[in-house]
């Protein structure tokens, strides 16, 4: 068993000695993780990057992707499937010789 399979496993396995699947449908797992990157935003609100704190920052990074893990379980998903496909998308949208050194959206390069 995969690190990532055994971290899936383990979520799920939390949820449903809860009894939460009812509550973990796929548009309100989105909503979650929509909650939990504005929790994340807020540990930055009015500071600098620096200041935030370490720990704030992991619990919340933990929420957002344990739900995206639980919503991409809801689809049969492979998270490492999904990740690798966008990067060749991204490369494609960003080819070094125009996106390197730049923030510029892939309609400006």
């Amino acid at each position: 068993m995969s690190d990532f399979e055994e971290l899936r496993q383990k979520l799920i396995d939390f949820r449903n000695e809860r009894d939460w699947e009812q509550f973990h449908n796929p548009k309100d797992l989105a909503i979650a993780i929509s909650i939990e990157a504005n929790e994340l935003l807020e540990v930055f609100l009015w500071k600098d990057f620096k200041e935030a704190k370490t720990e704030k920052v992991k619990e919340e990074l933990a929420d957002i992707l344990a739900f995206c893990i639980l919503l991409a379980d809801k689809y049969n998903l492979n998270v490492r499937d999904l990740v690798l496909d966008k990067i060749q998308k991204n490369a494609e949208k960003y080819p070094v010789e125009k996106a390197k050194g730049t923030a510029k959206k892939y309609t400006e390069l």
